[in-house]
């Protein structure tokens, strides 16, 4: 029999743990934000803030954090049938995904503002609740944005928005398949893309043929369809008069299940709390939204509030990260000094804050937006900042990641989440090169568009040298209209949107540093941490430090 270890004594210890970060729970989320607390009072929702820095305080609480490692670490299963050989399509989660499911419900950030008055603030209110929860964990945020972004797509038909809106705005969340109005609230999702189609969602081959009673019947398939336990779908299939939109609930009318089979789910990269699923429509029941041969046309209204959506969650992200960095080199000291104090450090750190204060500033400009209903600015601004905040989240990410060192490497850590997740929105709803196309489909043919986004970046003329010159060159390039500099103006756009933003709203350190980081003639994109020397990167470092 083994004999039991010898005490441990003080010879026997090897070491004791020092100059490690305490644990990034219980900090103020809007105290080391004052990009967002600004943007939420200046465009409408200031009567919010007292309720947003509730929700921030559960965010970066202990337990929060927990559930949100917990619903990434146990990833759904899809159940196609029971012990008995019944087809029964469905997906069970861990009890953390339905924790931040019922807190994101709870708190409103699905369909709950399509109830308020226009310009009373409350998508600007819903859109930083969305990004401080997005800080927290991006996976769930699929099926609120989703539900979100139903409601004015739904309200096309006045039948179906009386029939599903009242579920898909209520506090409650209520999951699991049942008839919808026997529900307690509802959840909404799309499923648009094919196998052979990818974004060319007119390829699609689902076929849908009228019913006597006025439904339709769908055949076909769905390479992506996100959150498949949620109440109802808006699809694309083929009508007798070309592509067409349709609703499709999970349950019937009548308590039957609709023919909706769930044939595996995908396994992404990121995102992994949240399940992505391959569906057959195999004569499912469907109710016509719009005109036959509108489908696209239709449910681009929810495609540009999913959008909406990317730009918060990659503007959530850029911040998580960024809470991370600035926490790390705060507590930890290399070579006889903190990180903090590290001019490079400092400017590497600043350069992060300086992308996160800018996709900020501009994500809560378009929640504002979509609150006073400017839909000319949204139609040009939406998809061009989509497209470079979603760009540059993968980057920021990884030189927030490189700022812990080996532990940001680790799992433990929460940055590989973070990591995964961060090239997600500059794929969906539109990778990188539809998006930018959509910008010059907009600048062609839709010329209120760019003098709305003009006037919006004209707003600072004057206040920057440099910011000028950005300007005149974007308005050279909005004259070019080619193909292949879609991505270039779509760039510029968003660039210049983002100055003007910051030189009217930021404080000077703020806007000086990116102006002069990102309009030199030289070009905009370096590596982090190559800011020019006038650059106040200690006080940038200290305004987004958490504490």
């Amino acid at each position: 029999m083994a004999r039991p270890p010898a005490p441990t004594t003080a010879d026997d210890v090897t070491h004791t743990v020092e100059n490690q970060p305490p644990p990034l729970t219980g900090a103020d989320l809007m105290a080391c934000d004052p990009a967002l607390v600004d943007a939420v009072g200046r465009e409408g929702a200031g009567d919010a803030l007292p309720t947003l820095r509730q929700l921030a305080a559960l965010v970066s609480s202990a337990t929060a954090r927990e559930h949100a490692r917990l619903a990434d670490t146990n990833p759904p299963v899809l159940h196609t049938h029971d012990r008995y050989g019944h087809r029964v399509d469905e997906v069970e989660f861990h009890p953390s995904w339905h924790w931040l499911m019922r807190t994101s419900v709870g708190w409103g950030l699905h369909g709950t503002p399509w109830v308020a008055e226009p310009g009373s603030g409350a998508h600007v209110a819903r859109a930083a609740g969305f990004y401080l929860m997005g800080q927290l964990e991006s996976g769930h945020c699929c099926p609120v944005s989703m539900t979100y972004a139903a409601v004015p797509a739904l309200r096309q038909d006045a039948a179906l928005a009386a029939a599903y809106e009242p579920g898909l705005r209520a506090t409650t969340y209520d999951f699991g398949l049942a008839e919808p109005s026997t529900k307690a609230g509802l959840l909404a999702g799309m499923s648009m893309t094919e196998k052979q189609g990818g974004s060319d969602v007119r390829a699609g081959t689902t076929q849908a043929r009228p019913n006597a009673d006025g439904t339709y019947r769908l055949v076909g398939h769905k390479w992506f369809t996100s959150a498949p336990m949620n109440d109802l779908f808006l699809t694309l299939a083929q009508a007798p008069g070309g592509l067409t939109c349709f609703v499709l609930p999970r349950v019937l009318p009548d308590g039957s299940r609709n023919a909706i089979r769930l044939q595996r789910l995908k396994d992404k990269l990121g995102n992994r709390s949240n399940a992505s699923a391959e569906v057959e429509y195999t004569g499912a029941t469907g109710w016509r939204l719009g005109e036959e041969g509108r489908g696209v046309h239709t449910i681009i209204e929810m495609v540009s509030m999913t959008r909406l959506d990317c730009v918060l969650g990659s503007a959530s992200i850029t911040r998580a990260a960024l809470s991370e960095a600035a926490h790390h080199v705060a507590h930890r000291s290399a070579f006889g000094a903190k990180l903090a104090d590290s001019p490079l450090m400092q400017a590497v750190v600043a350069d992060l804050a300086l992308e996160s204060e800018a996709a900020t500033a501009l994500a809560m400009r378009l929640a504002g937006a979509v609150d006073r209903g400017e839909h000319a600015l949204l139609r040009l601004a939406l998809p061009a900042a989509k497209y470079l905040v979603c760009k540059r989240t993968p980057a920021v990410v990884a030189e927030a990641l490189e700022c812990l060192g080996g532990n940001g490497f680790v799992e433990d850590s929460g940055m590989p989440r973070l990591y995964r997740e961060a090239p997600l929105n500059s794929i969906w709803e539109g990778s990188g090169n539809v998006t930018a196309l959509d910008v010059l489909r907009a600048v062609g043919k839709e010329p209120d568009s760019v003098d709305a986004v003009l006037t919006e970046v004209d707003a600072a003329s004057g206040a920057d040298t440099w910011f000028d010159r950005g300007v005149r060159e974007l308005r050279t390039e909005l004259r070019s209209r080619e193909p292949r500099r879609a991505r270039r103006l779509a760039e510029m756009l968003a660039l210049c949107l983002q100055g003007s933003l910051l030189l009217r709203h930021a404080p000077t350190e703020v806007s000086s540093a990116f102006v002069s980081s990102r309009f030199l003639p030289d070009g905009p994109w370096r590596t982090a941490g190559t800011l020019p020397a006038e650059a106040h990167s200690e006080a940038l470092l200290a305004r987004v430090t958490p504490h």
